[in-house]
């Protein structure tokens, strides 16, 4: 009782700020508030500052000035074009968490405490003056006792209390959503458990250096793109400390050609650079807004904040490859295979019929200058979709389909003339022929059947202590039956020697897979 009354206070002051946003409009389908929407609208009229804005910018607004918990909410909103259709999603994924900074004091607090030892014994040289502030951490830039110069993240004081109060009031606002027919299947419980999850991870800036660790580690031979390296002595749960980078801000075009940089020849470093991520690594920067993308003197694209990392399995990797590739070319009927062949859409499912929707997003495609191509847009609408075919909804994508946007708008940016998945398409039909070949398929093929056999002495052990336990559950088996189960006095089973034939019987298979494999 004392939680919902302290939120339904917290949830007035929302409406109402909610209400001079004109930004309530996600409300409107449940049965019954729309008198109530129209009271709000009538006490609290709309502020001249929203007035001709779109409602995805007047909630985006609305949220950034609710404060840092709520720009969560929105960007975690902003990959869910299924849900809350295209034009509001791409709004909100415009927020950016420019939020005020807290003294330089405190930070030097928080480094202290993390250290155990006085900022002097870590730093000959600290800022006190941020450089950049979020909702969750902030920057200051420092020289190391060793004379490194340095980025030093630190988590804002009392942050982990602040996002758990916000959180817990978003969580009970949407188990009440959830009784509405009308809004469950917006999934608001599931939207804010996936917030929760990816502020958990935020709150250990451990797991972010390690996040830029495997990053510059797959990048480590690469000339065009580079992630500042971790100083692991120096970084702890609520501190980060990397390598200082100094470049031009990717989203600055005239700086960038005043320093004798190419804007196209930029795009093309980034795609060939999202490509890597995303095919060959799996492992991407699901965060790519300009605050986050620098480019150093050599022309080297450098980025920073990995707080926010997709992953793509190779599964849905070689998905996105025959997906696009099928829309690029027209071939809509291999669009819908993919996704009946990836168990994405139920087999019950008409695929002639899901073939004509994809047919029905490609075809106003055809013919279109490169330019006018929005991948993003594309697999927004594939999403909306495949909601009428039951597809299921795989997160993974969502997040890499958010990422495209702010990649998008950061080509267009740069070079609006130019398309980075244009650039891209070469990369990924080489990587499409080399890693979806007859030989590379049975390779996959093969160390899947042999990582199973690796598996296949500790699953034989379970099911025979599963037969053990059964003879001794109060089960009525036979004598005869029994004695089989628990075998000769050394504790061997006969009954265990059959699943055995059959797992060598499943190792020559698998070798004869692999001796093909590589003829």
């Amino acid at each position: 009782m004392f939680r919902a009354a302290r939120h339904l206070g917290s949830l007035a002051r929302i409406g109402w700020h909610l209400a001079r946003h004109d930004a309530l409009f996600p409300l409107r389908n449940i049965v019954g508030l729309t008198p109530f929407l129209r009271v709000a609208r009538w006490v609290r009229p709309p502020a001249e500052i929203v007035v001709g804005l779109r409602e995805g910018q007047r909630l985006a607004l609305a949220l950034q000035q609710l404060g840092p918990s709520f720009i969560k909410l929105g960007q975690a909103l902003s990959t869910r074009s299924d849900l809350i259709g295209e034009e509001v999603a791409a709004d909100l994924s415009t927020l950016q968490d420019n939020i005020p900074a807290f003294p330089g004091s405190e930070a030097v607090a928080v480094i202290e405490a993390e250290m155990g030892v006085p900022l002097s014994q870590r730093f000959s040289r600290f800022e006190p003056v941020a450089v950049a502030a979020a909702s969750v951490a902030q920057v200051h830039f420092a020289t190391t006792t060793d004379g490194t110069e340095v980025a030093v993240k630190v988590l804002r004081p009392g942050v982990e209390q602040a996002f758990a109060r916000d959180l817990d009031l978003l969580l009970w606002l949407a188990e009440q959503l959830e009784r509405f027919q009308s809004m469950r299947r917006l999934k608001p419980v599931e939207v804010v458990g996936r917030l929760a999850e990816s502020v958990s991870f935020e709150m250990d800036l451990r797991l972010e250096a390690a996040a830029a660790a495997e990053l510059a580690q797959n990048f480590a031979n690469d000339r065009d793109f580079r992630v500042p390296a971790v100083d692991w002595l120096r970084t702890s749960r609520r501190v980060l400390t990397t390598e200082r980078i100094r470049g031009v801000p990717v989203g600055d075009r005239a700086a960038l050609v005043a320093a004798g940089h190419d804007p196209k020849d930029i795009v093309s470093k980034a795609a060939g650079a999202f490509f890597a991520m995303v095919f060959r690594d799996g492992f991407f920067h699901a965060d790519l807004h300009p605050g986050n993308l620098f480019v150093a003197a050599d022309g080297a694209i450098v980025a920073v904040d990995f707080g926010i990392m997709g992953r793509l399995d190779r599964r849905h990797r070689f998905y996105l490859a025959d997906m696009l590739l099928g829309f690029l070319t027209g071939n809509y009927r291999q669009v819908a295979e993919v996704h009946f062949d990836a168990g994405f859409v139920p087999a019950s499912e008409s695929i002639d019929a899901f073939t004509q929707a994809c047919r029905s997003i490609g075809e106003p495609l055809m013919g279109q200058p490169l330019e006018k191509i929005s991948v993003a847009r594309l697999l927004s609408q594939l999403f909306q979709i495949t909601r009428t075919f039951k597809m299921e909804t795989q997160p993974q994508l969502l997040m890499l389909q958010k990422t495209m946007v702010l990649a998008e708008g950061l080509g267009r940016l740069l070079d609006p003339t130019v398309n980075m998945w244009a650039l891209s398409r070469p990369l990924v039909e080489d990587w499409m022929a080399i890693n979806r070949s007859g030989p590379a398929r049975a390779m996959l093929t093969a160390g899947e059947a042999l990582a199973g056999l690796e598996r296949l002495p500790a699953l034989m052990g379970d099911f025979e202590r599963l037969l053990r336990q059964l003879s001794h559950g109060g089960l009525s088996l036979d004598p005869e039956t029994v004695r089989a189960i628990r075998g000769s006095e050394s504790g061997r089973n006969p009954m265990i020697w059959p699943l055995w034939i059959a797992a060598l019987a499943l190792a020559a298979m698998a070798i004869a897979q692999l001796v093909a494999a590589t003829h």
